[in-house]
């Protein structure tokens, strides 16, 4: 099949995206459609003199595309110009310091649902079909509904405009290209590679496969095993459990203190093997991803720990002072990395297939830490 408009947006939408690594046929295509905005496509094509038959967004797409592929190099040189062009009038419009000192206001970051991806699934099941009673609804109107929508709104709220702070930081830097518009899995090109930026922190699954690997029992079985010998009562369906006990045991001291600092020391210790090998924590945050939210495009993951209080992470989504010096530290050195250095193989097990599937992709990991 020759690698036309249509060969490139069967790949994308496929979600093979390997491809786009390293042909520049599939890179132009990919920035066109970054442009494929009303207002945007039509400053490029008057900034450049081009004329365009039809009038659809869709079929302008293609034209577009299809124009600017005669000549691939020049193309890719006016797409760059005009997007860094614009890239530099958003950022301009972004007042940080003002959102920043908005996002410090946020005390708390409590989902209040059990999915904080669904919450109507949580309020229908826990108000509606968990409950009977008439009254007991009307009662919980003001106190329990009321309270997770607000906790639920505020970490919304939060993650949204941090991300976006984020983004303002990796879009600033002179080796990242955005995209203006939105593309699904893709973000910005660094060495004309797309990616796609996730911002998250040291995920529990991980930590929990590691310790097996190395013959150890989950963390909370093992504060549950100390607090028993500790001679500490508490009740397992306890929503807070990992925060009861450990903060128990720190208080009791002696051996049970000691749990806690080992259950701390192994992660940090796990650290700094992601820190030496990237593309360990990497592979997880692949092969975990839900059926749901599956993807297989390029990444750039964005780790935020807080190594005193891990629980505390999120603080450090607002902390420009942190964050810029160390996202642009590594952004100064991306064009002495290899594509090999990047490329990481990965299977997942799909819902109808026998096998898992291999995927390979190209990530890094950065991340981002605060000691006290």
């Amino acid at each position: 099949m020759p690698k036309n408009f249509e060969y490139w947006k069967k790949q994308h939408d496929s979600e093979e995206l390997k491809e786009f690594n390293t042909d520049r046929l599939g890179t132009l295509w990919l920035k066109v459609k970054s442009i494929v905005r009303r207002e945007y496509i039509n400053q490029f094509c008057q900034d450049n003199d081009i004329e365009l038959e039809n009038t659809r967004l869709n079929a302008q797409f293609k034209e577009l595309y299809n124009i600017l592929s005669e000549n691939v190099d020049e193309s890719h040189e006016l797409l760059n110009n005009f997007i860094s062009h614009q890239n530099t009038s958003e950022l301009d419009e972004l007042d940080t310091d003002s959102l920043v000192q908005e996002l410090y206001k946020v005390e708390t970051f409590k989902w209040g649902a059990d999915n904080q991806n669904d919450l109507g699934k949580y309020l229908v099941k826990k108000y509606i079909k968990d409950n009977t009673s008439y009254d007991y609804l009307i009662e919980q109107m003001e106190s329990g509904v009321l309270g997770t929508v607000q906790d639920y709104l505020v970490c919304s709220w939060y993650n949204h405009w941090s991300s976006i702070l984020i983004e303002h930081l990796f879009k600033s830097h002179e080796v990242v290209l955005p995209t203006v518009g939105q593309i699904k899995s893709v973000d910005f090109f660094m060495n004309e590679i797309p990616f796609d930026l996730k911002v998250t922190y040291l995920p529990t699954n991980f930590i929990e496969f590691e310790r097996k690997q190395g013959d150890l029992r989950p963390e909370l079985t093992t504060l549950k095993q100390a607090a028993r010998a500790a001679d500490i009562k508490f009740n397992s369906d306890d929503s807070n459990l990992y925060y009861s006990l450990t903060e128990r045991l720190k208080d009791k001291g002696g051996q049970a203190a000691q749990t806690v600092a080992d259950i701390r020391q192994f992660r940090l210790d796990l650290i700094d093997r992601v820190k030496a090998d990237p593309l360990l924590l990497a592979r997880n945050l692949y092969e975990n991803q839900s059926d749901f939210r599956f993807g297989a495009e390029n990444r750039i993951f964005l780790i935020l720990i807080d190594r005193t209080d891990f629980e505390q992470s999120w603080k450090l989504k607002r902390n420009v002072d942190l964050l810029e010096p160390a996202i642009h530290s590594y952004l100064d050195t991306f064009e002495q990395k290899s594509t090999n250095d990047l490329k990481l193989e990965f299977y997942k097990q799909g819902d109808s297939a026998r096998f898992p599937k291999k995927y390979e992709v190209l990530t890094d990991v950065i991340i981002v830490e605060r000691d006290n």
